[in-house]
């Protein structure tokens, strides 16, 4: 056993890790983009293309595996006089994706944003107040010192195999 807390983390096996198994999905640059253009209502491959200047292999193989991963669904559409084509559309596994666009979005407003201001901010529906996310443990609390953290071996933990 480790002198520390902190070490203890070497104990445990990282094997079946969900935040590495998400990262395969979600890690490569231009994913997040691609998302935030689906979150905007941008939902067909030419108006992303061009919007977002991604190159045109690269945003078919990032709306394949989003669409592989159950991120995202395409959705058939058909211009008159043209061949069908495919919008891409949240799953309930997308749309669960929402709080960390949120995250990664206010994170990029309070540390990169211009001097003018963040381009983006997220607002509810409803009465169009912004919306900023919040951590909470199970009792309510509100954490607002991320020191106050710990991770902590889950019921799918494993101990490592050395």
């Amino acid at each position: 056993m480790h002198a520390t807390a902190d070490l203890e983390a070497l104990d445990w096996s990282v094997e079946h890790c969900t935040l590495g198994r998400a990262m395969e999905i979600l890690g490569e640059k231009w994913t997040m983009v691609v998302l935030r253009e689906v979150f905007n209502g941008i939902r067909r491959f030419d108006d992303m293309r061009v919007r977002t200047q991604i190159p045109r292999q690269v945003l078919a193989n990032r709306l394949n595996t989003l669409v592989e991963h159950g991120v995202l669904r395409r959705e058939p559409y058909q211009s008159p006089g043209a061949r069908v084509r495919h919008e891409y559309r949240l799953t309930k596994m997308g749309l669960d994706l929402y709080p960390v666009l949120i995250a990664v979005t206010e994170w990029g407003n309070r540390h990169l944003a211009d001097p003018g201001g963040p381009p983006l901010q997220f607002v509810h529906r409803v009465d169009e107040e912004p919306v900023h996310l919040e951590v909470r443990c199970e009792d309510g609390q509100a954490v607002t010192d991320y020191r106050e953290l710990a991770p902590r071996p889950g019921p799918g933990a494993r101990r490592r195999v050395n």
